[in-house]
């Protein structure tokens, strides 16, 4: 199991790597912090003072150097915006998208156990149908289209839901949720029905059945128990992707997230901000594509097997 780690480690860390190593350069291409900071009226020496006193007159390897150097001190600069540190700020947005993401996979997963159960549990009826179509078109709308159509009906239309911010009651979480659960609920509600449908072939149901085990008991208490387990592999990535995800939908709602930060960093130029907020998502995903790998390997010894040497 540590060799196995240690290999996932490694291969994990080099796009780790040169994720930073573009958000860094990347930025640098959308403008001059300068321009954007300063008054058209300011004079070259108050452009040159700016400048010097955040780094920018700097070349690009030296800046890249300082940036990295200061990293592994845990000290990612101030932002521009605010004069905060860029730590801070980052850290005061990232739990929010947590907290947004583990409720919506949270509810995508209980919601799909029970769908595509009785889907499983009756193949080919109607319910099953039904729950097949859903699921395909959930997988396939995009994230950005449902939010619109979610705020100019049930926003401007109707009038019943909040379109942004996070002050308020339940209703706030609505649509931010729905948005970010229509896919993985979709993928998931088919990844159960598959798993399901093969577990309930199996002998052991067909024992359980014969003694007279209830429909219950026969889907949730022994086929459900041995058909989870490409569920939760399947769940750890969809849930590495709302992270990554929550991008569009944090600036839809305005959402005081890591993804709005980001993309409030790259409208202002707040070179100190986006790097922090890649950073730390970036290792974020990092880990937890680390801990769905080794779950999945205590789960299944065949996955420490197949990693080459």
């Amino acid at each position: 199991m540590t060799s196995f780690l240690g290999k996932r480690i490694i291969s994990s860390a080099i796009p780790l790597v040169f994720v930073v190593l573009g958000v860094f350069c990347l930025a640098r291409l959308t403008g001059n912090p300068v321009d954007l900071y300063l008054p058209l009226s300011a004079t070259p020496q108050q452009r040159a003072e700016f400048s010097a006193a955040h780094g920018f007159d700097d070349s690009i390897p030296v800046q890249l150097w300082d940036y990295l150097t200061q990293a592994a001190q845990f000290d990612f600069g101030t932002s521009l915006r605010t004069g905060q540190s860029a730590a801070t700020m980052v850290l005061d947005a990232f739990p929010v998208t947590l907290q947004l993401a583990g409720v919506t996979m949270l509810l995508a997963i209980l919601g799909a156990l029970l769908i595509g159960s009785l889907a499983a549990y009756r193949p080919n009826s109607l319910i099953d149908r039904i729950a097949g179509l859903l699921s395909m078109i959930a997988a396939s709308i995009p994230d950005f289209w449902f939010a619109i159509m979610g705020v100019l009906v049930f926003g401007v239309g109707l009038g019943w839901l909040p379109t942004s911010g996070t002050l308020g009651g339940p209703e706030v979480w609505v649509l931010p949720i729905a948005t970010l659960l229509i896919r993985p609920f979709g993928v998931l509600v088919q990844v159960v029905r598959g798993s399901m449908v093969g577990a309930l072939s199996a002998p052991y149901v067909k024992v359980a059945r014969s003694k007279g085990a209830g429909a219950g008991r026969v889907v949730f208490g022994h086929a459900l128990r041995n058909a989870v387990t490409p569920v939760l592999t399947v769940a750890g990535d969809l849930t590495v992707g709302l992270v990554n995800g929550a991008v569009i939908v944090e600036t839809i709602f305005g959402w005081p997230g890591i993804g709005k930060l980001m993309i409030d960093s790259i409208l202002q130029r707040d070179f100190a901000v986006l790097q922090a907020a890649v950073l730390i998502t970036a290792v974020t995903i990092f880990a937890l594509n680390i801990l769905v790998d080794v779950c999945h390997a205590l789960i299944d010894p065949r996955v420490r097997q197949a990693v080459p040497a």
